[in-house]
This record gives structure tokens, sequence and C-alpha cells, in this order.
């Protein structure tokens, strides 16, 4: 069996990785430089698929820190342009996450920061041209920056006169950074880090209902170029929207269940100036489930699958994180 780093792992000269036959090296090398979305792009994609963040925008007390511990476990399709002789790529990747968020107040309203890096690995398998191969990749991904503020109805409170609180409509804005220190090598199409910057505005907005809420928000991911990919080619990608919308159950406090849906649209890809067919609409739903272990540990349950893809990952996701928070003195 040929290996899928044929695929994955050319160097600058197209040279072999570890097989022969340069028939075979030249179709898959123009493979690669038009099929760039569907392999260069795995970790990236999953970004906006594993956002299905319920309660992002809900309110908080100042002086909260909470660390949370994250596995996520993603498998499906990595979809083409049909015209191109690349089939039945599957990918199965792992990711573990460790993040810090503090809260705090700013002109009369709550506040918070948060970062988070994380670790991961990928197997893939498919087809070139018909030949079967097989990929894997692992190392350190990007690190991951969030600022939050809420705009109404998050007004800074002590944990003490937050519980006293009645619950109130909640607007907030946000903006999302990925920075590049992920593991990258040129030479190669898969990389679990981006060689480039990341950045999302977003605003969102949490309404209670009873014991019921519901839930909204709309950001859009911007990027820098990535000038050294591939082997010092240029690429790059147009932005790409993402939405989200939650529906979810509050039992008591820290015990809830939610519904969710995202949908991404747009994110068209170009090397060294030539475009890729490689447009974006996917859709994908799940269910989010949150439960207090003890007074500040608690636990969440994610699941999600897409319903609808056309370029990029078709993932089915299972997620568990495990959650400590305190509050400052």
């Amino acid at each position: 069996m040929k290996s899928l780093g044929a695929l994955v792992d050319v160097s600058r000269e197209g040279g072999s990785a570890g097989t022969s036959g340069m028939g075979w090296w030249a179709q898959t090398l123009r493979c690669t430089r038009h099929a760039s979305t569907g392999v260069a792009m795995l970790w990236s994609t999953l970004a906006p698929a594993q956002e299905m963040e319920p309660r992002a925008y809900s309110a908080v007390p100042i002086g909260a820190n909470f660390i949370v511990a994250d596995y996520a476990r993603s498998s499906g399709d990595v979809l083409f342009d049909p015209s191109l002789p690349i089939t039945n790529l599957q990918a199965r990747l792992n990711s573990y996450t460790v993040g810090y968020s503090h809260s705090f107040g700013i002109l009369g309203h709550v506040a918070s920061i948060a970062a988070s890096t994380s670790y991961a690995n990928a197997n893939l398998t498919g087809n070139v041209e018909g030949v079967a191969g097989q990929a894997y990749r692992s190392g350190m991904g990007d690190m991951r920056l969030r600022f939050a503020a809420n705009l109404l109805g998050g007004s800074a409170m002590t944990p003490e006169e937050f519980e006293k609180r009645s619950p109130q409509t909640t607007l907030g804005a946000s903006l999302s950074v990925v920075a590049p220190t992920g593991q990258y090598e040129p030479a190669r199409i898969i990389n679990v880090g981006s060689n480039r910057w990341s950045f999302k505005p977003e605003i969102g907005v949490s309404q209670p209902i009873g014991d019921w809420f519901v839930e909204g928000a709309a950001g859009v991911w911007l990027f820098t170029d990535n000038t050294n990919f591939f082997g010092g080619q240029h690429r790059s990608q147009d932005p790409l929207p993402v939405f989200q919308w939650h529906g979810g159950y509050n039992w008591r406090p820290g015990l809830w269940i939610a519904a969710d849906v995202t949908y991404f649209t747009g994110g068209l890809t170009s090397v060294n100036g030539v475009g890729d067919d490689d447009r974006q609409r996917n859709v994908r739903y799940g269910v989010t489930l949150s439960v207090p272990l003890s007074r500040q540990w608690s636990g969440k349950l994610a699941w999600s699958r897409g319903v609808a893809a056309g370029i990029g990952g078709n993932f089915q996701t299972v997620s568990i994180a495990l959650q400590y928070h305190w509050f400052n003195q």
C-alpha cells in the first residue's frame, strides 16, 4: 500500500518520501496544489465546527476563575472538489485542550479574558487515483485567546450580589485570536499549526425565559496569509462568517442542557493568487449537557455532527470537559 505521505509530505523539489513511480507522484503533486483546503485545513475547519458553545454570553460574577481540561474526538469525511482524483479521505482526530479564564469589571460591566492551548493528533486514510494510503500527524496546536465583555444586562457584581440577582437579557461582544504557535512544517500540507493569525469578532445575546434560555451569536473569522505554505507558496483565505443558535433548560445552577446549531459559509482560498473552488457551506447540530460535580467542580459532555457539508471536514465530534472554578477573595 502506497503511503498517503505522497499526498501530505512532498518536499520543495517534488522528491519522493519513500515510494517510487514519478508519474503517480506528479499527479499527486497536482492534486495537492488544487486541494489545499481539504487537508491543509483539518484543524482550522474543526475550529468553527466545535464552536457550538452555549452560555458563552450568559452573566457571571466578577472575580471568577475557571480552569478547564477538555478532550474531543472527531471522525468523518474530508470533502474535496469532486473533479479531483482524491476520494474516500477519512480523518480521526483527537484534541486535548487546557484553558484558563478570569472575569473582572470594566466600566460597570463584567468582562473576561481567556487563554487555551492544545495538543492534537490525527490519522488519515484515503485514495489518490484509486491507490490507498494513510498518514499520521501530531503536535501542539495554535494558542487561542479571547476577550469578552457584556454590553447590556451584565453589570459587574460580586458573587454575593450575583446570587441575589434576577436573570435578565445579556448582550455581549468578544474578540477571539488564534496565534501561529503550533507545530508547522512547510514541506507538509497537513499540519497541526496554521502558520497564520486568525481573528474573530463576534456579538451574542442570551435570553432567559423562566427555566429556559435561548441564545444566538454571529461572528466572522478573518485570516492573515500563510506566506510559507507547502514549500514556500503564498496561501490566503477569505473571511468565514459563523452563526450559532442555542436553546436549553436550567434545572438548577450548573445543571443544564442545550440543543445547538451552527452554520458557517465562505472561506474561499487561493494559492499564489490562483483561487480554489472550496467555498464552505456547512451546518452542524448537537447537544451539550453541563453537570455540577461538587461546589467547585463541574463536567460537560457535548456531541455534534454535520447535517450538511460542502467542502472541508464533515465530522462527528464527542467531547468531555472537566472544570474547576473559584472566586477571588
